[in-house]
């Protein structure tokens, strides 16, 4: 199914969520390949870019093979984020979107993030001076609330219609909650309702069977899928077979997983030089291998790996 956001048209309704750490590039790159329908960077400090912070060169970068993709921006002043935003706006982004969900202490205590769910005047201001400076698609992707005392999701994503945002994801938890539990999808059903701007549901969408039935449940106009591809961008791939065709494709064979990583530590190695990318690819070997026989053993030998070559020669001789 495909999905229309402000001016841009995906070519499905399954979206790769933004996460830091992760979505990073080479990452994103291969979730788009496997079939999502949009890609979400990692957030952007607006005020980092603002002070010319070097780190965020390149979490600013995009290749054309991975577009249509939304630059997601955090902060909490609406002078600095418009101005970022607009001074950003001729890259190669096709929507900007507002960060109303990241629960990590350091970012809730400057007011940022999730914090953003407890006031909503604030997000008024913020998203309305967002709207009026770009001609770009703006998002915002929020949570049920800060804590179960103010679930506000309904009020913030009409605010969020109101000052002219193209979009609104939904997260099922509250900060207070992180990624802890299980996700109410209710509530994401409730903004359906309450909005006539698309909306796109996150949380626990970890299988083909889990985005139909969020789709089923809620009502929501397209699935985000985040934690759930670790480790598996061949999850957009499945989603997508199985929404349209009704047949849920087999997982990857143990060779897929293997070759898959491989290519990912070799753009790793391209993107970010190889001493950060064995470091990074670490983890992302970690959720590659999770559950195979022995990961545990294998999870202590990648630690050791700090050359492409000694990567490329654990996966071919202990995998």
């Amino acid at each position: 199914m495909r999905l229309k956001i402000g001016t841009v048209e995906l070519e499905n309704n399954v979206i790769l969520g933004p996460m830091a750490g992760v979505t990073d590039l080479p990452f994103r790159l291969l979730c788009r390949e496997q079939g999502a329908g949009l890609v979400c960077m990692e957030m952007v400090s607006a005020k980092a870019v603002f002070y010319g912070n070097r780190n965020t060169k390149e979490l600013l970068q995009v290749n054309p093979g991975e577009r249509p993709v939304s630059l997601q921006l955090f902060g909490s002043d609406p002078e600095v984020l418009s101005d970022i935003a607009a001074r950003l706006e001729e890259g190669p982004y096709d929507l900007f979107d507002l960060n109303m969900g990241c629960p990590v202490p350091k970012v809730v205590k400057n007011g940022e993030g999730s914090a953003l769910m407890k006031d909503p005047k604030l997000v008024e201001r913020i998203l309305s001076s967002m709207v009026r400076a770009l001609k770009k698609p703006v998002t915002v992707k929020i949570r049920k609330g800060f804590n179960d005392e103010s679930v506000n999701a309904v009020e913030i994503a009409r605010i969020a219609e109101g000052c002219g945002a193209a979009a609104v994801a939904v997260h099922g938890r509250t900060r207070e909650q992180y990624y802890s539990g299980k996700a109410d999808w209710e509530i994401i059903r409730q903004v359906k309702e309450a909005v006539s701007i698309p909306v796109i549901g996150n949380g626990d969408v970890d299988s083909p069977e889990a985005a139909k039935r969020m789709l089923a449940e809620t009502g929501c106009d397209g699935v985000m899928v985040a934690r759930g591809a670790k480790g598996n961008p061949w999850i957009f791939k499945r989603i997508t077979e199985y929404l349209e065709t009704g047949r849920i494709p087999p997982k990857p064979s143990r060779e897929e997983v293997k070759a898959m990583m491989l290519r990912h530590g070799e753009m790793m190695v391209e993107f970010k030089g190889e001493a950060a990318a064995m470091r990074e690819m670490r983890k992302h070997v970690a959720w590659y291998t999770a559950g195979w026989p022995h990961s545990a053993a294998l999870r202590n030998d990648i630690n050791a790996v700090e050359t492409m070559e000694a990567l490329r020669e654990l996966i071919e001789t202990r995998m």
